[in-house]
Protein backbone atom coordinates (compact mmCIF):
# COMPACT_ATOMS: atom_id res chain seq x y z
CA UNK A 1 0.00 0.00 0.00
CA UNK A 2 1.38 3.46 -0.92
CA UNK A 3 2.36 6.05 1.67
CA UNK A 4 -0.26 8.40 0.23
CA UNK A 5 -3.04 5.88 0.80
CA UNK A 6 -1.84 4.86 4.28
CA UNK A 7 -1.45 8.43 5.52
CA UNK A 8 -4.70 9.58 3.92
CA UNK A 9 -6.71 6.75 5.44
CA UNK A 10 -5.12 7.17 8.86
CA UNK A 11 -5.56 10.96 8.80
CA UNK A 12 -9.14 10.69 7.55
CA UNK A 13 -10.11 8.38 10.38
CA UNK A 14 -8.50 10.66 12.95
CA UNK A 15 -10.15 13.69 11.37
CA UNK A 16 -13.64 12.23 11.77
CA UNK A 17 -12.96 11.63 15.46
CA UNK A 18 -11.39 15.05 15.96
CA UNK A 19 -14.33 16.74 14.28
CA UNK A 20 -16.64 14.87 16.63
CA UNK A 21 -14.62 16.24 19.56
CA UNK A 22 -14.62 19.72 18.06
CA UNK A 23 -18.37 19.41 17.64
CA UNK A 24 -18.50 19.40 21.45
CA UNK A 25 -17.14 22.93 21.48
CA UNK A 26 -19.03 24.09 18.43
CA UNK A 27 -22.29 22.78 19.88
CA UNK A 28 -21.58 24.53 23.17
CA UNK A 29 -20.87 27.77 21.29
CA UNK A 30 -24.12 27.55 19.33
CA UNK A 31 -26.17 26.50 22.38
CA UNK A 32 -24.70 29.25 24.56
CA UNK A 33 -25.04 31.80 21.75
CA UNK A 34 -28.72 31.00 21.33
CA UNK A 35 -29.21 31.17 25.10
CA UNK A 36 -27.74 34.67 25.56
CA UNK A 37 -24.87 36.94 24.54
CA UNK A 38 -23.64 36.88 28.15
CA UNK A 39 -23.45 33.08 28.14
CA UNK A 40 -21.54 33.08 24.86
CA UNK A 41 -19.10 35.70 26.16
CA UNK A 42 -18.50 33.70 29.37
CA UNK A 43 -17.96 30.57 27.28
CA UNK A 44 -15.43 32.46 25.14
CA UNK A 45 -13.29 33.34 28.15
CA UNK A 46 -13.83 30.06 30.02
CA UNK A 47 -13.10 27.82 27.06
CA UNK A 48 -10.01 29.88 26.22
CA UNK A 49 -8.60 29.23 29.68
CA UNK A 50 -9.56 25.56 29.66
CA UNK A 51 -8.06 24.99 26.23
CA UNK A 52 -4.86 26.77 27.27
CA UNK A 53 -4.45 24.47 30.26
CA UNK A 54 -5.66 21.28 28.60
CA UNK A 55 -3.81 21.57 25.30
CA UNK A 56 -0.57 22.66 26.94
CA UNK A 57 -0.56 19.68 29.31
CA UNK A 58 -2.09 17.27 26.80
CA UNK A 59 0.78 18.16 24.46
CA UNK A 60 3.18 16.35 26.79
CA UNK A 61 1.21 13.13 26.28
CA UNK A 62 0.69 13.68 22.54
CA UNK A 63 4.43 14.17 22.08
CA UNK A 64 5.04 10.56 23.24
CA UNK A 65 3.54 9.17 20.02
CA UNK A 66 6.93 8.90 18.20
CA UNK A 67 8.34 6.76 21.03
CA UNK A 68 5.71 4.04 20.66
CA UNK A 69 5.64 4.27 16.86
CA UNK A 70 9.41 3.77 16.75
CA UNK A 71 9.09 0.71 19.01
CA UNK A 72 6.63 -0.77 16.53
CA UNK A 73 8.89 0.04 13.59
CA UNK A 74 11.77 -1.66 15.38
CA UNK A 75 9.55 -4.67 16.24
CA UNK A 76 10.05 -4.12 19.98
CA UNK A 77 6.48 -5.01 20.93
CA UNK A 78 7.42 -6.26 24.39
CA UNK A 79 8.71 -2.80 25.32
CA UNK A 80 5.44 -1.03 24.52
CA UNK A 81 3.44 -2.24 27.56
CA UNK A 82 6.01 -1.17 30.20
CA UNK A 83 6.48 2.16 28.42
CA UNK A 84 2.74 2.83 28.38
CA UNK A 85 2.43 1.96 32.07
CA UNK A 86 5.29 4.34 32.90
CA UNK A 87 3.39 7.12 31.13
CA UNK A 88 0.62 6.76 33.73
CA UNK A 89 2.95 8.24 36.34
CA UNK A 90 3.39 11.23 34.08
CA UNK A 91 -0.37 11.52 33.61
CA UNK A 92 -0.89 11.59 37.37
CA UNK A 93 1.38 14.61 37.81
CA UNK A 94 -0.14 16.36 34.78
CA UNK A 95 -3.70 15.80 36.06
CA UNK A 96 -2.88 17.35 39.43
CA UNK A 97 -1.35 20.41 37.75
CA UNK A 98 -4.32 20.81 35.40
CA UNK A 99 -6.92 20.58 38.15
CA UNK A 100 -5.09 23.14 40.26
CA UNK A 101 -4.92 25.61 37.38
CA UNK A 102 -8.62 25.26 36.60
CA UNK A 103 -9.78 25.52 40.21
CA UNK A 104 -7.95 28.80 40.84
CA UNK A 105 -8.25 31.01 37.73
CA UNK A 106 -9.08 34.22 39.66
CA UNK A 107 -5.64 35.92 39.46
CA UNK A 108 -5.44 35.43 35.70
CA UNK A 109 -8.97 36.73 35.15
CA UNK A 110 -8.23 39.83 37.20
CA UNK A 111 -4.90 40.39 35.44
CA UNK A 112 -6.65 40.22 32.08
CA UNK A 113 -9.28 42.70 33.37
CA UNK A 114 -12.18 40.42 32.52
CA UNK A 115 -15.38 42.18 33.69
CA UNK A 116 -16.37 41.17 37.24
CA UNK A 117 -19.87 39.81 36.37
CA UNK A 118 -18.28 37.54 33.76
CA UNK A 119 -15.59 36.33 36.19
CA UNK A 120 -18.10 34.60 38.47
CA UNK A 121 -19.69 32.64 35.65
CA UNK A 122 -16.29 31.70 34.21
CA UNK A 123 -15.03 30.43 37.56
CA UNK A 124 -18.10 28.21 38.04
CA UNK A 125 -17.63 26.85 34.53
CA UNK A 126 -13.94 26.04 35.11
CA UNK A 127 -14.64 24.59 38.56
CA UNK A 128 -16.71 21.83 36.98
CA UNK A 129 -14.22 21.24 34.16
CA UNK A 130 -11.42 20.78 36.71
CA UNK A 131 -12.94 17.43 37.66
CA UNK A 132 -13.34 16.50 33.99
CA UNK A 133 -9.64 17.02 33.32
CA UNK A 134 -8.16 13.70 34.54
CA UNK A 135 -10.49 11.39 32.55
CA UNK A 136 -10.00 13.55 29.48
CA UNK A 137 -6.21 13.31 29.76
CA UNK A 138 -6.30 9.52 30.23
CA UNK A 139 -8.54 9.14 27.20
CA UNK A 140 -6.02 11.26 25.28
CA UNK A 141 -3.32 8.80 26.32
CA UNK A 142 -5.46 5.97 24.94
CA UNK A 143 -6.01 7.90 21.70
CA UNK A 144 -2.28 8.66 21.30
CA UNK A 145 -1.41 5.01 21.83
CA UNK A 146 -3.90 3.94 19.16
CA UNK A 147 -2.56 6.56 16.77
CA UNK A 148 0.99 5.30 17.27
CA UNK A 149 -0.27 1.83 16.31
CA UNK A 150 -1.88 3.25 13.17
CA UNK A 151 -5.23 2.02 14.52
CA UNK A 152 -7.34 5.12 15.27
CA UNK A 153 -10.69 3.62 14.28
CA UNK A 154 -11.77 2.53 17.77
CA UNK A 155 -11.04 6.00 19.13
CA UNK A 156 -13.05 7.61 16.36
CA UNK A 157 -16.11 5.44 17.02
CA UNK A 158 -15.98 6.27 20.72
CA UNK A 159 -15.72 9.99 19.98
CA UNK A 160 -18.71 9.89 17.65
CA UNK A 161 -20.77 8.01 20.24
CA UNK A 162 -19.81 10.57 22.89
CA UNK A 163 -21.13 13.39 20.70
CA UNK A 164 -24.57 11.78 20.77
CA UNK A 165 -24.48 12.10 24.56
CA UNK A 166 -22.89 15.54 24.79
CA UNK A 167 -25.28 17.60 22.65
CA UNK A 168 -28.58 16.60 24.31
CA UNK A 169 -27.08 17.05 27.78
CA UNK A 170 -25.74 20.51 26.93
CA UNK A 171 -29.08 21.63 25.47
CA UNK A 172 -30.94 20.31 28.50
CA UNK A 173 -28.69 21.69 31.22
CA UNK A 174 -28.00 25.09 29.62
CA UNK A 175 -31.67 25.94 29.07
CA UNK A 176 -33.14 23.80 31.86
CA UNK A 177 -36.32 21.78 31.82
CA UNK A 178 -37.74 18.46 33.08
CA UNK A 179 -37.13 19.48 36.66
CA UNK A 180 -33.65 20.93 36.09
CA UNK A 181 -33.03 24.67 36.51
CA UNK A 182 -31.29 26.50 33.66
CA UNK A 183 -27.54 26.46 34.36
CA UNK A 184 -26.34 28.67 31.51
CA UNK A 185 -22.77 28.04 30.42
CA UNK A 186 -22.09 25.85 33.48
CA UNK A 187 -24.47 23.28 31.99
CA UNK A 188 -22.01 22.82 29.13
CA UNK A 189 -19.29 21.98 31.65
CA UNK A 190 -21.42 19.38 33.43
CA UNK A 191 -22.21 17.72 30.11
CA UNK A 192 -18.47 17.60 29.30
CA UNK A 193 -17.71 16.00 32.67
CA UNK A 194 -20.24 13.20 32.11
CA UNK A 195 -18.99 12.53 28.58
CA UNK A 196 -15.32 12.40 29.65
CA UNK A 197 -16.00 9.72 32.26
CA UNK A 198 -18.06 7.70 29.78
CA UNK A 199 -15.22 7.86 27.25
CA UNK A 200 -12.64 6.76 29.82
CA UNK A 201 -14.78 3.80 30.89
CA UNK A 202 -15.23 2.70 27.28
CA UNK A 203 -11.50 3.07 26.58
CA UNK A 204 -10.65 0.79 29.51
CA UNK A 205 -13.16 -1.74 28.27
CA UNK A 206 -11.58 -1.68 24.78
CA UNK A 207 -8.09 -2.21 26.22
CA UNK A 208 -9.35 -5.22 28.17
CA UNK A 209 -11.26 -6.89 25.36
CA UNK A 210 -9.78 -6.08 21.93
CA UNK A 211 -7.29 -8.47 20.34
CA UNK A 212 -5.10 -5.75 18.81
CA UNK A 213 -3.72 -4.87 22.26
CA UNK A 214 -2.74 -8.41 23.35
CA UNK A 215 0.80 -8.45 21.85
CA UNK A 216 1.77 -5.56 24.13
CA UNK A 217 0.88 -7.24 27.47
CA UNK A 218 -0.69 -4.07 28.85
CA UNK A 219 -2.43 -5.63 31.85
CA UNK A 220 0.66 -6.56 33.83
CA UNK A 221 1.64 -5.48 37.31
CA UNK A 222 2.54 -1.79 37.49
CA UNK A 223 6.30 -1.30 37.62
CA UNK A 224 8.07 1.16 39.90
CA UNK A 225 8.83 4.52 38.32
CA UNK A 226 11.64 4.17 35.79
CA UNK A 227 13.35 7.54 36.12
CA UNK A 228 15.47 7.02 33.01
CA UNK A 229 12.38 6.37 30.89
CA UNK A 230 10.41 9.15 32.56
CA UNK A 231 13.33 11.48 31.85
CA UNK A 232 13.18 10.49 28.17
CA UNK A 233 9.44 11.19 28.20
CA UNK A 234 10.04 14.65 29.64
CA UNK A 235 12.88 15.51 27.26
CA UNK A 236 10.53 14.90 24.36
CA UNK A 237 7.20 15.74 25.93
CA UNK A 238 7.95 18.83 28.00
CA UNK A 239 9.26 21.02 25.15
CA UNK A 240 6.43 19.68 22.99
CA UNK A 241 3.87 20.49 25.66
CA UNK A 242 5.33 23.94 26.25
CA UNK A 243 5.27 24.60 22.51
CA UNK A 244 1.60 23.59 22.48
CA UNK A 245 1.01 25.88 25.44
CA UNK A 246 2.68 28.88 23.80
CA UNK A 247 0.87 28.26 20.53
CA UNK A 248 -2.53 27.87 22.12
CA UNK A 249 -2.19 30.67 24.67
CA UNK A 250 -1.02 33.07 21.99
CA UNK A 251 -4.36 32.28 20.39
CA UNK A 252 -6.66 31.89 23.37
CA UNK A 253 -5.32 34.80 25.42
CA UNK A 254 -6.77 36.97 22.70
CA UNK A 255 -10.15 36.07 24.19
CA UNK A 256 -9.15 37.52 27.55
CA UNK A 257 -7.86 40.77 26.06
CA UNK A 258 -10.78 41.10 23.65
CA UNK A 259 -13.19 40.64 26.60
CA UNK A 260 -12.37 44.24 27.55
CA UNK A 261 -14.19 45.39 24.42
CA UNK A 262 -17.52 44.02 25.66
CA UNK A 263 -19.79 41.08 25.06
CA UNK A 264 -20.34 41.67 21.32
CA UNK A 265 -16.60 41.71 20.57
CA UNK A 266 -16.02 38.73 22.85
CA UNK A 267 -18.87 36.73 21.31
CA UNK A 268 -17.71 37.49 17.75
CA UNK A 269 -14.17 36.43 18.62
CA UNK A 270 -15.54 33.17 20.03
CA UNK A 271 -17.14 32.46 16.67
CA UNK A 272 -13.88 33.16 14.83
CA UNK A 273 -11.91 31.06 17.33
CA UNK A 274 -14.38 28.20 17.00
CA UNK A 275 -14.08 28.17 13.20
CA UNK A 276 -10.27 28.30 13.45
CA UNK A 277 -10.28 25.41 15.90
CA UNK A 278 -12.47 23.28 13.62
CA UNK A 279 -10.20 24.02 10.67
CA UNK A 280 -7.16 23.04 12.74
CA UNK A 281 -8.46 19.51 13.07
CA UNK A 282 -7.43 18.76 9.48
CA UNK A 283 -3.71 19.57 9.84
CA UNK A 284 -3.71 18.06 13.32
CA UNK A 285 -5.05 14.78 11.95
CA UNK A 286 -2.59 14.85 9.08
CA UNK A 287 0.29 15.64 11.44
CA UNK A 288 -0.59 12.77 13.79
CA UNK A 289 -0.91 10.27 10.93
CA UNK A 290 2.23 11.45 9.20
CA UNK A 291 4.34 11.54 12.38
CA UNK A 292 3.26 7.99 13.27
CA UNK A 293 4.36 6.83 9.84
CA UNK A 294 7.64 8.78 9.89
CA UNK A 295 8.52 7.47 13.36
CA UNK A 296 7.68 3.92 12.30
CA UNK A 297 10.15 4.12 9.42
CA UNK A 298 12.82 5.78 11.54
CA UNK A 299 12.42 3.00 14.11
CA UNK A 300 12.76 0.46 11.29
CA UNK A 301 16.02 2.12 10.17
CA UNK A 302 14.54 3.45 6.91
CA UNK A 303 14.97 7.26 6.82
CA UNK A 304 14.46 7.16 3.05
CA UNK A 305 10.91 5.91 3.56
CA UNK A 306 10.47 8.46 6.37
CA UNK A 307 11.46 11.21 3.94
CA UNK A 308 8.82 10.02 1.47
CA UNK A 309 6.18 10.09 4.21
CA UNK A 310 7.20 13.64 5.21
CA UNK A 311 6.72 15.11 1.77
CA UNK A 312 3.55 13.14 1.08
CA UNK A 313 2.02 14.63 4.22
CA UNK A 314 3.19 18.11 3.32
CA UNK A 315 1.62 18.08 -0.13
CA UNK A 316 -1.70 16.76 1.20
CA UNK A 317 -1.82 19.28 4.03
CA UNK A 318 -1.04 22.29 1.84
CA UNK A 319 -3.67 21.36 -0.76
CA UNK A 320 -6.49 20.77 1.74
CA UNK A 321 -5.60 23.87 3.78
CA UNK A 322 -5.90 26.09 0.72
CA UNK A 323 -9.30 24.59 -0.12
CA UNK A 324 -10.60 25.14 3.42
CA UNK A 325 -9.29 28.69 3.55
CA UNK A 326 -11.00 29.60 0.28
CA UNK A 327 -14.30 28.20 1.57
CA UNK A 328 -14.15 30.22 4.80
CA UNK A 329 -13.15 33.39 2.96
CA UNK A 330 -16.14 33.14 0.61
CA UNK A 331 -18.72 31.95 3.15
CA UNK A 332 -17.83 34.22 6.10
CA UNK A 333 -21.27 35.85 6.60
CA UNK A 334 -23.06 32.50 6.31
CA UNK A 335 -20.77 30.84 8.85
CA UNK A 336 -21.19 33.69 11.32
CA UNK A 337 -24.97 33.48 10.97
CA UNK A 338 -24.91 29.81 11.94
CA UNK A 339 -23.46 30.68 15.32
CA UNK A 340 -25.49 33.66 16.48
CA UNK A 341 -28.84 35.35 15.99
CA UNK A 342 -27.46 38.77 17.01
CA UNK A 343 -26.94 41.05 13.96
CA UNK A 344 -24.13 42.93 15.76
CA UNK A 345 -22.27 39.72 16.58
CA UNK A 346 -22.73 38.32 13.07
CA UNK A 347 -21.49 41.54 11.45
CA UNK A 348 -18.35 41.70 13.57
CA UNK A 349 -17.60 37.99 13.24
CA UNK A 350 -17.96 38.23 9.45
CA UNK A 351 -15.10 40.70 9.43
CA UNK A 352 -12.86 38.40 11.49
CA UNK A 353 -13.37 35.21 9.48
CA UNK A 354 -11.30 36.29 6.42
CA UNK A 355 -8.37 36.65 8.82
CA UNK A 356 -9.14 33.15 10.08
CA UNK A 357 -8.87 31.85 6.50
CA UNK A 358 -5.39 33.34 6.06
CA UNK A 359 -4.35 32.21 9.52
CA UNK A 360 -5.39 28.63 8.76
CA UNK A 361 -3.03 28.14 5.81
CA UNK A 362 0.04 29.06 7.86
CA UNK A 363 -1.29 27.26 10.93
CA UNK A 364 -1.74 24.03 8.98
CA UNK A 365 1.83 24.03 7.67
CA UNK A 366 3.45 24.91 10.98
CA UNK A 367 1.44 22.23 12.83
CA UNK A 368 2.62 19.53 10.43
CA UNK A 369 6.23 20.72 10.66
CA UNK A 370 6.17 20.84 14.47
CA UNK A 371 4.88 17.28 14.76
CA UNK A 372 7.38 15.94 12.26
CA UNK A 373 10.30 17.70 13.94
CA UNK A 374 9.52 15.75 17.13
CA UNK A 375 10.07 12.55 15.14
CA UNK A 376 13.62 13.79 14.55
CA UNK A 377 13.88 14.80 18.25
CA UNK A 378 13.96 18.53 17.44
CA UNK A 379 11.85 20.28 20.09
CA UNK A 380 13.73 23.31 21.45
CA UNK A 381 13.88 25.33 18.22
CA UNK A 382 10.09 25.22 17.65
CA UNK A 383 9.52 26.23 21.27
CA UNK A 384 11.86 29.22 20.90
CA UNK A 385 10.19 30.30 17.67
CA UNK A 386 6.72 30.04 19.20
CA UNK A 387 7.72 32.13 22.20
CA UNK A 388 9.42 34.86 20.18
CA UNK A 389 6.91 35.13 17.34
CA UNK A 390 3.53 33.97 18.64
CA UNK A 391 3.78 35.62 22.04
CA UNK A 392 6.07 38.46 21.01
CA UNK A 393 4.84 39.51 17.59
CA UNK A 394 1.38 37.95 17.58
CA UNK A 395 -0.10 38.48 21.03
CA UNK A 396 1.91 41.49 22.17
CA UNK A 397 1.75 43.06 18.72
CA UNK A 398 -2.02 42.67 18.63
CA UNK A 399 -2.31 44.21 22.09
CA UNK A 400 -0.23 47.18 20.98
CA UNK A 401 -2.35 47.71 17.87
CA UNK A 402 -5.65 47.39 19.71
CA UNK A 403 -5.01 49.24 22.98
CA UNK A 404 -1.83 51.33 22.72
CA UNK A 405 -1.31 52.34 19.11
CA UNK A 406 1.72 51.80 16.94
CA UNK A 407 4.00 54.00 14.82
CA UNK A 408 1.91 57.12 15.26
CA UNK A 409 -1.38 55.35 14.60
CA UNK A 410 -4.03 55.45 17.36
CA UNK A 411 -5.26 52.33 19.10
CA UNK A 412 -7.86 50.54 17.01
CA UNK A 413 -9.95 49.16 19.90
CA UNK A 414 -10.79 46.30 17.54
CA UNK A 415 -10.57 42.52 17.75
CA UNK A 416 -9.30 42.40 14.17
CA UNK A 417 -5.94 43.84 15.26
CA UNK A 418 -5.20 40.68 17.24
CA UNK A 419 -6.02 38.50 14.26
CA UNK A 420 -3.85 40.58 11.92
CA UNK A 421 -0.79 40.35 14.18
CA UNK A 422 -1.32 36.65 14.88
CA UNK A 423 -1.64 35.83 11.18
CA UNK A 424 1.67 37.52 10.40
CA UNK A 425 3.34 35.74 13.32
CA UNK A 426 2.07 32.26 12.46
CA UNK A 427 3.20 32.77 8.85
CA UNK A 428 6.76 33.49 9.99
CA UNK A 429 6.70 30.46 12.29
CA UNK A 430 5.56 28.20 9.45
CA UNK A 431 8.36 29.43 7.17
CA UNK A 432 11.05 28.91 9.81
CA UNK A 433 9.85 25.45 10.86
CA UNK A 434 9.67 24.31 7.25
CA UNK A 435 13.31 25.28 6.76
CA UNK A 436 14.35 23.37 9.90
CA UNK A 437 12.35 20.30 8.83
CA UNK A 438 13.92 20.20 5.36
CA UNK A 439 17.37 20.36 6.96
CA UNK A 440 16.53 17.58 9.46
CA UNK A 441 15.18 15.26 6.76
CA UNK A 442 18.18 15.90 4.51
CA UNK A 443 20.64 15.25 7.36
CA UNK A 444 18.89 11.97 8.23
CA UNK A 445 18.92 10.91 4.59
CA UNK A 446 22.64 11.72 4.22
CA UNK A 447 23.44 9.60 7.26
CA UNK A 448 21.49 6.70 5.77
CA UNK A 449 23.29 7.04 2.42
CA UNK A 450 26.70 7.09 4.09
CA UNK A 451 25.85 3.95 6.11
CA UNK A 452 24.78 2.13 2.92
CA UNK A 453 28.00 3.09 1.17
CA UNK A 454 30.05 1.97 4.17
CA UNK A 455 28.19 -1.32 4.21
Amino acid sequence: MSELRIISRHAGTILVGQLAVMAFGVADTVIAGRHSEAALAALSVGSALYISVYVGLMGIVQALLPIWAEMLGGRRHAAVGPSLRQSLYLCGVISFAGMAALLFPGPLLRWAQVPAPMQDEVQRYLGVLAFAFAPSLLFKLYATFNQSLGKPRLVTWLQIAALAIKIPLSVWWVAGGAGVDAMGVVGCAWATLVVNYVLLALAVMMLRTQDIYRPFQLWQRMERPDWRQLGAFLRLGLPGGLAYFVEVTSFTLMALFIARLGTVASASHQIAASVAAVLYMMPLSMAVACSARVSFWLGAGRPDQARRAVFTGFRLTALVALCFAATVFIASPTLAGWYSASPAVVALASGLLPWVALYHVADALQALCAFLLRCYRITIAPLALYGALLWGLGLYGGYQLAYVGLAGHPATQAAGSFWLASTVAIGLVASALLGILVHAVSRSQRGFTVSLQAG
